[in-house]
């Protein structure tokens, strides 16, 4: 309570002093606080959880209204709560060096990696910066909290052997489809599961998909996808619209983790490793840029807001970096 009671006065100060001065301030205030006790109210401890719980919900709000998931929003509401939990502190009270030593321990802690470190900061960093602009706060603490270097990793992709040996591998009409779909359009898994039979347009081999945010995106297929999803189609004896269903009665929709727990038993079986299906689209990402097309192309076929967001799947082979280097300057 001392402490934050010399937060306060110095935050009315910030304005009237130089950092001299600020420094002097903070000298006399440690001396002449000392020996004072200073108790925290019980209500005042108690209005500042329910003004933190307000402003994350008014938060969490906000983020809805612009059409964030829901899986997203739990995630914000987790990530905020762990912090207030940590630093028990109201919002107008937290300093950049408690949202520092917050991250330091959470990471020491749970031994995260600097990925997880930095979605966190990016997190508690929108969460600020919505209440500075929303005039709950003077300034955003985390301001002065620089992005995470990470670090880029190369992440593997499938080779024209696996996709093949997987078509040849599977033992249905739909799961040969669906590896094809996902192998040739580079759709989410998630935008896949919610397509239904009416969706998909033969004669010009495409569908409209509803990706991140709920926006509409036109993704197109190959000759062999579309004649596999056709012969699939054709081979169901059931009146579900969706276009993936279960195998066995009473023939649902199938979700994400029934197609990951299928490929994954697939490449097990194969004894190919690490099969999911965003592979298949880093893989398509990734053979778009070697055989040419455009990066601003690929991101509207990808379906990112950013074009940083599509550099980070597209992996261009370093042959081809070679052969350019010998075209274009040796």
């Amino acid at each position: 309570m001392k402490q934050r009671l010399i937060e306060q006065i110095e935050q009315k100060m910030l304005s009237c002093l130089n950092n001299g001065q600020m420094e002097q301030l903070h000298k006399v205030l440690v001396y002449c606080l000392f020996d004072l006790e200073i108790a925290q109210e019980k209500n005042e401890k108690e209005s500042d959880t329910k003004q933190n719980e307000r402003l994350t919900e008014a938060f969490i709000s906000a983020k809805r209204v612009e059409g964030c998931s829901e899986k997203s929003l739990t995630y914000y509401q987790n990530t905020l709560t762990a912090m207030f939990v940590d630093i028990e502190k109201g919002v107008k009270h937290i300093t950049t060096d408690d949202l520092r030593c917050y991250l330091t321990d959470y990471q020491n802690k749970r031994q995260s990696s600097k990925v997880t470190i930095d979605n966190i900061r990016r997190i508690l960093s929108s969460y600020f910066s919505w209440l500075e602009d929303e005039d709950y706060i003077i300034k955003s603490p985390v301001r002065r909290i620089r992005k995470v270097k990470t670090g880029r990793q190369v992440k593997e992709t499938y080779t024209d052997e696996a996709l093949e040996l997987m078509r040849d591998s599977c033992t249905n009409l739909r799961d040969l489809a669906m590896i094809d779909l996902l192998s040739s359009t580079g759709m989410r898994v998630g935008e896949m599961v919610l397509l239904n039979r009416e969706d998909i347009n033969y004669v010009e081999r495409e569908c409209v998909v509803f990706g991140k945010g709920q926006k509409e995106r036109m993704v197109y297929f190959d000759a062999r996808t579309k004649i596999h999803l056709q012969n699939y189609i054709q081979s169901r004896t059931d009146d579900n619209p969706a276009l993936f269903v279960s195998l066995i009665e009473p023939h649902n929709r199938l979700q994400i983790s029934g197609v990951e727990v299928r490929l994954r038993n697939l490449g097990k079986r194969l004894n190919i490793p690490k099969v999911h299906p965003h592979k298949f689209r880093r893989t398509l990402a990734t053979t778009a840029i070697d055989k040419g097309m455009p990066i601003e192309q690929l991101q509207q076929l990808l379906g990112h807001q950013k074009i940083d967001t599509t550099l980070q799947y597209a992996m261009v082979k370093q042959s081809n970096v070679k052969i350019a280097h010998r075209k274009y300057i040796g």
